[in-house]
């Protein structure tokens, strides 16, 4: 999706992969094999280095996230390639909410972009819908809401059980996510901006949101902008999701509105998102999840980890090289060479072989100049 802030514009970028568990172990390795492919096709060079930090680690380490690693991340690395955590044998998931949240809260990403982009027209349940009908991007606001673990227990186990989770909204995390939101629009000359929240319930968090919204709305004249309460959203988006170009909302909403807008692009497999700082270290991970039950099977979807490297690419400035990748994405979908997911009968590896062949076969990245 174009129009990811950059990092930086040089020649060079220090990437730091972490393939994590389940089929994040499987894609994440197709995804490098395409940037490698599209790195020697033009005149840029991307290093990676991997950190085997997941389920295995912990299991025998006890060690999530390693002393020191959110500051070696931040000063020593471009970008971070995350594919996914997960793991039956850690039924709590500790290790998974200390890694991904972690970097998330530590780092400061506080912009979860997530574009909804239809890739092939046979891909969508929307019954008449083409490639030019969805097309849109939800930015999800990363490190407030419901998700930052305030709350607790009062008589667990008991018939007077109360738990309590609190929903933390701040003036400054709002405006820096609606702003950045509104400034996507105008660069990427988007029209259309939709700010969604469930104010008539939430009066006190989500009124915030409200206020927020129609100051800072007012400094950008030239874009369309209006307010959706998030039920109402949700049905519009199925009803007719050519009326959205940029969606902006908080962590719980932004969660749920970015997978129902994946389904209607094709499902998890190929949805991908950015966990982004701008100007600063940030991480890109595909949405599906460790799938613990296709994992080792040689079936999982690449395609989610390919299109995230190919945002990071362009968070890098390396923008020809991520329209290759998402050129050659395309390709496959239109070839059908494809996992069982979409509807084609390869191999998680199949499909990344094809993919970086593709890539530098056609010398795409050239060729885009």
């Amino acid at each position: 999706m174009p129009g990811i802030p950059m990092r930086s514009g040089g020649q060079k970028a220090r990437i730091a992969v972490i393939p994590g568990d389940g089929i994040g172990a499987e894609v994440t390795p197709q995804a490098v094999k395409v940037l490698q492919a599209v790195s020697r096709s033009a005149d840029r060079e991307l290093e990676f280095v991997e950190f085997d930090w997941g389920a295995e680690k912990y299991l025998r380490e006890g060690v999530t996230l390693p002393s020191g690693a959110v500051e070696l991340l931040r000063d020593e690395f471009d970008a971070i390639l995350f594919g996914a955590l997960g793991d039956p044998r850690v039924p709590s998931n500790q290790h998974a909410a200390d890694i991904l949240l972690g970097l998330r809260f530590k780092l400061d990403l506080y912009v979860n972009a997530r574009p909804v982009e239809l890739l092939h027209e046979r891909l969508t349940p929307l019954r008449g819908r083409t490639e030019k009908d969805i097309r849109l991007i939800v930015f999800r606001e990363n490190t407030e809401g419901l998700y930052v673990g305030v709350g607790g227990v009062f008589k667990q186990d008991t018939p007077d059980e109360v738990a309590v989770q609190e929903d933390i909204n701040s003036r400054k995390g709002v405006e820096r996510i609606i702003r950045y939101a509104f400034e996507y629009a105008r660069q990427n000359r988007r029209q259309r901006l939709c700010m969604s929240d469930k104010s008539n319930a939430m009066t006190f968090a989500h009124g915030l949101w409200q206020r927020v919204f129609k100051e800072v709305r007012q400094e950008y004249a030239d874009i369309e902008s209006r307010h959706l309460f998030i039920d109402t959203l949700a049905m519009e988006m199925v009803r007719d999701p050519r009326q959205f170009d940029v969606i902006v909302t908080c962590n719980l909403f932004g969660d749920i509105l970015s997978d129902l807008g994946a389904q209607l692009a094709g499902g998890l497999g190929l949805a991908p998102s950015g966990n982004i700082h701008p100007g600063r270290t940030s991480l890109f991970e595909p949405v599906h999840g460790s799938a613990p039950n296709i994992a080792g099977q040689g079936i999982a979807n690449p395609l989610g980890a390919v299109l995230s490297s190919a945002m990071m690419l362009e968070f890098l400035g390396f923008r020809l090289q991520a329209a290759a990748m998402r050129v050659a994405v395309q390709a496959a979908l239109r070839e059908n060479y494809v996992t069982a997911d979409l509807g084609g009968d390869k191999t998680t590896t199949g499909v990344g072989d094809w993919l970086a062949n593709f890539v530098e076969k056609n010398n795409l990245a050239k060729q885009l100049k």
